[in-house]
Formats: C-alpha cells, sequence, structure tokens
C-alpha cells in the first residue's frame, strides 16, 4: 500500500468536516457560541467518560506517554520563548501556542481514526493532561495573577475522574446506559472539527510572517522532541506522541489571549497558519507512528 493510499483515508474525513464548517461560516454567518459550549460541557465530557470506562482501558498504562507528552509540552514551550525573546515578540503569546496545540478539534480525530478504539483511552489521556496543563500553566502564561481554581470548574476533568473511579472499581455500566453515553460522547469530534472551520473563516490574520514562523516551529520543534521519545514507548502509543509533536496550535490560545490583552492578532496568525501548514506535518506525524 502506498503512503498516499494509507494516509488518505485518516486525514480525509477531518479535513472535509473542517471544510464544510469553513464554507458554511463563508457562506452564512454563523454563531457558534451556544454549541461550542454544548460540546464543553457536557458531549466532550462524555466522550472522556465513555473512553476511560471501557474494558480494555487502563490510565496506569499511560504514565510513560504521558511523562513524554510533557517533556514535548514544556520542551516546544523553552523553544518558543528563546526565539520570541531572540525576535522581540510577546513571549506568552508566541510560546504558550507552541505549548498547547490543537489536540480536541484535530488531535482526537485522527487519533481515533489513525489508531482505532483499543487505544483511543490513551489518546483521551494525552487531550485530558493538555486540558489540564493548558487551564493552569497557560492560563498563567498568559496572566500570572488568573485564579487556577478555574480548572475545578472544567467539566472534562470530573468527567475523567468518574471514569476512573469507575474503572477502579470493576463496575460494568448497564448496557443501554453506556451506548447513549457513548453515542452522545461521538457527537463531540465531528462538532469540534466543524467549529474548527466555522472558527478558521472568522479569523482576521494580519501578521502572516510571525504566523508562519510560529506554524512551522510547533511542529518541527515537536516532531524534533518526539521522535526519540517515542523510541521508548509501544508501537501504538509511539504513534499517538508522534502526531502530537506535529499538531498546530489550538484555537483556546486565541481566546486566552484575547481574554487577558496578550497580543492576540499574533495568536491569530499563529493559529492560522499553523493549521495550514499542519497539512504538511499532519501526514508526516501519521507516516512516522504508523506501522509500515
Amino acid at each position: 500500500m502506498t503512503t498516499l493510499a494509507l494516509l488518505f483515508p485518516i486525514i480525509a474525513p477531518v479535513l472535509l468536516i473542517a471544510l464544510f464548517g469553513w464554507g458554511y461560516a463563508r457562506w452564512r454567518p454563523i454563531d457558534m457560541s451556544a454549541t461550542n459550549r454544548l460540546n464543553v460541557e457536557l458531549l466532550s465530557p462524555l466522550l472522556v467518560f465513555s473512553a476511560m470506562t471501557q474494558k480494555h482501558a487502563s490510565f496506569t498504562d499511560y504514565g510513560p506517554l504521558l511523562l513524554a507528552v510533557l517533556v514535548v509540552t514544556l520542551g516546544s514551550g523553552a523553544v518558543a520563548w528563546l526565539v520570541a525573546r531572540q525576535l522581540g515578540y510577546a513571549r506568552a503569546a508566541f510560546s504558550a501556542p507552541q505549548m498547547f496545540t490543537n489536540t480536541g478539534n484535530i488531535g482526537l480525530p485522527l487519533w481515533l481514526f489513525a489508531f482505532g478504539e483499543a487505544l483511543f483511552p490513551a489518546a483521551i489521556a494525552v487531550f485530558v493532561l493538555l486540558n489540564l496543563l493548558h487551564f493552569t500553566l497557560g492560563i498563567k502564561l498568559f496572566n500570572r495573577r488568573a485564579p487556577l481554581l478555574s480548572v475545578l470548574q472544567t467539566p472534562m476533568i470530573w468527567a475523567l475522574v468518574a471514569g476512573l473511579a469507575v474503572q477502579a472499581s470493576g463496575y460494568l455500566l448497564p448496557e443501554w446506559l453506556a451506548k447513549a453515553i457513548k453515542m452522545l460522547g461521538e457527537v463531540a469530534i465531528p462538532l469540534m472539527l466543524f467549529a474548527l472551520g466555522v472558527r478558521m473563516a472568522q479569523f482576521k490574520v494580519t501578521r502572516w510572517r510571525a504566523g508562519l514562523l510560529g506554524g512551522l516551529l510547533c511542529p518541527v520543534v515537536g516532531l524534533l522532541l518526539a521522535w526519540p521519545l517515542s523510541q521508548l514507548l509501544p508501537a501504538g502509543q509511539a504513534g499517538i506522541l508522534l502526531l502530537y509533536g506535529a499538531l498546530p496550535p489550538a484555537v483556546l490560545n486565541y481566546l486566552f489571549a484575547e481574554q487577558y490583552q496578550q497580543d492576540p492578532e499574533l495568536v491569530a496568525a499563529l493559529v492560522v497558519a499553523g493549521t495550514l501548514l499542519s497539512l504538511m506535518f499532519i501526514p508526516l506525524g501519521l507516516w512516522l507512528g504508523l506501522p509500515h
């Protein structure tokens, strides 16, 4: 099987759903705030809970993977901080998007399509870790005085805790309940992709030079850090790590930058340029991570 034939069925659905969102938003202005709130407060937490209560899910098996993700995240941030200081960019606005990439809108669908449901709990564990870091360290980067209690208001954290509790107890949910939760949780993935396309249509980018630099720096550093660490992990988890290294900056960085007035124009450029450049780097990350 050629590389293109291997990667196309994985990447094409992700691109198409995001493209539908972009096209619809260009044709008819749309406010996704209520839908995004539904996704964050209900659908995504149900996705997390469902994944962590599966019979084959064992959160303790993912310790080395999560440690590797942490090294890639902090290492990417350190490199970006040095580059921002050298070039005179706002350090928080430039480095935070390099650290906190799009594990939700792009990462989760790709992890699911590429590695299947058996490894999806590992992807969920990475997703939850990055959200926890983003709502603590990420917020602190933008505003050192920001309270960290907001992380306790993140439904995904409570969904993870509840899922782990059910897993540890050995209790199996009734099939009718587990199926309903799984069906609702599965809505989160296409909705994330559609919302990403809508957001891309709404962004106005003025700082393309900085955006392209950051958009290149993010996956290049991420993959360079992820590659040696991936050699220490089992095959499937290594693939999850390599794909993580190739992901572009998350849209949430822009919302934080706008909220705390930390050069949102720069962050918008990083998010848009990084998402466009990910069309080159995500196939590379997948090719490196998939068995040949």
